[in-house]
């Protein structure tokens, strides 16, 4: 969904425009904030592909020759894994869980813990990464059989911890591969979605005051333009009826002239 041409729909007032900068403000900050997870953990993500890479590589190595002391040792002692595992009965190596904190992403890292002084076989019917404790077989049937038990068992112990580290490596891939999406699905969506849209409504909200101030402004004017013309037509009225008002403030007497000797006296009456 693109958010060109779209906005919100809100009433055209300053609070509305001041509240709707903030959230824009808020976007621009987050959409800042996810791309730089989204490049820290890309580049991340791509160490983390190159050491899954170099694992796996090292692991068909150290497979192969796993193998072949497999059959060294079948060769030169015989089928005697079966004896082996049933003597095993403490487990050689450990694995141990911690965290990682990347970006504010949680990866678990494996990591294996081996106990010294005990001996380590893999059973060659089950094939299985399970190792188990027995005694040394350095004195093991003819021909060198101990020592090719041995050297298969440090073969095997190899073989045992880039496992692990390879497990740990997938683990930690899968789960940044779901984070990046996840990421880069938030960050498309600040800035082809949200942003635009508080845009459009920023521009929304401005146009609406512009023709507001613009239609308040010309009420100013109608307003004035009434007020002097309402002035006008009175100091026109006052103009026309200013002499009689002065002809009657001063009587009849002094606006013109008046014969003293026929004029005829009230009577006092004492």
């Amino acid at each position: 969904m693109s958010g060109t041409g779209a906005r919100e729909n809100v009433f055209a007032t300053r609070m509305a425009l001041t509240n709707t900068k903030l959230r824009l403000k808020g976007a621009q900050t987050g959409h800042s904030l996810l791309a730089k997870k989204r490049d820290a953990l890309t580049t991340r993500f791509r160490a983390i592909l190159r050491k899954v890479d170099e694992a796996k590589r090292k692991m068909g190595r150290v497979m192969q020759l796993a193998s072949f002391s497999m059959a060294e040792v079948t060769y030169t002692t015989g089928d005697i894994a079966y004896l082996v595992q049933e003597q095993a009965k403490l487990a050689t190596f450990r694995v141990k869980a911690k965290q990682e904190n990347v970006s504010g992403v949680v990866l678990p890292a494996f990591e294996v813990d081996r106990v010294a002084g005990s001996g380590m076989f893999l059973s060659r019917r089950t094939f299985s990464s399970q190792a188990y404790t027995c005694p040394d077989f350095n004195l093991t049937g003819l021909g060198r059989g101990g020592q090719q038990i041995m050297k298969a068992k440090e073969v095997y112990a190899k073989a045992l911890e880039t496992l692990v580290e390879l497990a740990s490596l997938q683990t930690a891939f899968t789960i940044l591969d779901e984070v990046i999406r996840a990421t880069n699905r938030r960050v498309n969506a600040i800035e082809h979605v949200v942003m635009p849209r508080l845009d459009n409504t920023i521009k929304y909200i401005l146009s609406e005051l512009d023709e507001m101030d613009r239609e308040e402004f010309f009420r100013l004017k109608k307003v004035q333009g009434k007020k002097k013309r309402d002035n006008a037509a009175r100091d026109a009225n006052l103009e026309e009826h200013q002499p009689s008002a002065i002809d009657n403030a001063i009587g009849p007497e002094e606006t013109g002239s008046v014969d003293l000797l026929s004029s005829k006296d009230d009577d006092v009456i004492f």
